[in-house]
């Protein structure tokens, strides 16, 4: 009988096992890694693009190109893949991140054979018709113009402009840019990224040698890339300095705050610290912003801070929307704790809580064969390999209450933020 009485056993996360795929290396440059799993009857296939970028750079391209990738081939309309694809009970979903464009593909495995013969004239065959682009020109602008009125959404594009000026992590949408498309350029792009020698594949569920065979039927034995080698370029980041951007908006009733800067990324070898201490300042709800203004001042419903990684920088940020009346009063106590975070040596109790929180998140986090797919994926595509988690959790299970202070002397620093109001200052 269940004992509720006694609560369960505590018992400290010590190492963390991690699946490793089976790599395929293929003639026409394809890569694969599988994720295989008898306990699935899904497959979930990611086919997974570096973004090419031309000089200069030009991100709403890439974010069209894979908006409009899947809205018709030769063969098959955007109605008829969307019929086809519901048909059988699968999903197809462009995704864009800065740094990669993926398609990934949900179906049962089997009706694999009937899902990625499309997977396969969208790679190969798309044709990216005018009438679809005007179509996604139109509605953007219009998503735009909604947007445009949000403070959040204001505060945060002049952030990412700020912090990264006029590259792929700086440039956001503008109505301009959106006329500026053109369904050439896409066909020019399409041509350059979707080839095999710049594509991932990563496999995951229900796969099989059936599946394989499939795989090198489809994406193999007929797709091959241009003669011509891509070149990914990084982008040149100009020096950092610290600005306060202010935009009066005397209608608004709340105020709109993103703050932060670039700042390392998965490669460091302090990244893991660097996350822990960001957790502990404002990375979770029990967070010490979180603490302060929303629970004791009561100024927002959510404040947050985070890290993140990307493939050449990486940056750390603070976002809240707060009252027009307590604005500067929140601006004071995000400086007050930036200046406890690097003075004051944080107690056992509270370092100890945030150990708790990320090994058990990162514990938490594996729940299928496809969390252990994307664990891969985020280091995979930052250079690294799986060895990176047995580190990871060695950095968080070392982090000591001094060793909070000295990384919290080293990488943050209030000084040193871009700080972007969009609303009042009272």
């Amino acid at each position: 009988m269940l004992n509720r009485i006694n609560s369960p056993e505590y018992k400290e996360i010590t190492g963390i096992h991690l699946i490793h795929p089976k790599e395929y290396a293929y003639g026409n440059g394809l890569k694969a890694f599988v994720f295989a799993s008898e306990d699935h009857s899904l497959i979930k296939a990611e086919f997974i693009f570096a973004n090419v970028f031309e000089s200069p750079e030009n991100p709403l391209l890439n974010t069209a190109l894979s908006s409009l990738i899947k809205e018709g081939t030769t063969r098959l309309t955007s109605a008829e893949i969307a019929e086809q694809v519901d048909f059988y009970g699968a999903f197809l979903v462009p995704e864009y991140s800065y740094d990669h464009t993926a398609i990934t593909v949900y179906t049962l495995k089997k009706y694999a054979h009937k899902i990625f013969p499309i997977v396969k004239d969208i790679l190969m065959d798309a044709i990216i018709p005018e009438k679809e682009l005007q179509t996604y020109i139109r509605n953007n602008k219009q998503t735009l113009q909604v947007s445009l009125e949000k403070n959040d959404f204001v505060a945060r594009k002049q952030f990412y402009k700020s912090v990264f000026g006029n590259t792929l992590y700086g440039i956001t949408p503008t109505k301009e840019g959106l006329d500026a498309l053109t369904r050439a350029d896409l066909l020019a792009l399409y041509q350059k990224q979707i080839r095999p020698s710049n594509c991932t594949l990563i496999l995951a569920g229900a796969v099989d040698q059936q599946t394989l065979g499939l795989i090198e039927n489809l994406f193999v034995s007929d797709w091959h890339s241009p003669e011509n080698q891509i070149q990914l370029k990084a982008p040149v980041f100009e020096p950092a300095v610290a600005d306060f951007i202010f935009e009066e908006r005397k209608d608004s009733v709340q105020s709109a705050i993103r703050m932060g800067y670039q700042l390392i990324n998965r490669t460091d070898p302090n990244y893991a610290s660097v996350q822990f201490v960001n957790t502990l300042f404002g990375g979770f709800f029990g967070s010490r912003l979180m603490k302060n203004i929303r629970e004791e001042k009561g100024y927002t419903y959510s404040i947050g801070s985070a890290v993140a990684s990307l493939k050449y920088s990486g940056f750390f940020t603070i976002a809240t929307e707060v009252g027009v009346d307590v604005t500067s009063a929140t601006l004071s106590e995000i400086e007050k704790e930036f200046s406890l975070l690097r003075t004051e040596i944080p107690t056992e109790e509270e370092v100890q809580l945030v150990r708790n929180y990320l090994l058990g998140t990162m514990l938490g986090s594996l729940e299928s064969i496809f969390s252990h797919a994307d664990k891969f994926k985020a280091v995979y595509f930052s250079g690294m390999d799986l060895s990176y988690y047995q580190r990871y959790t060695e950095s968080i299970q070392a982090m000591t209450p001094a060793k909070v202070k000295e990384i919290a002397g080293q990488y943050f620093d209030y000084q040193q933020l871009t700080k972007v109001v969009v609303g009042k200052l009272d």
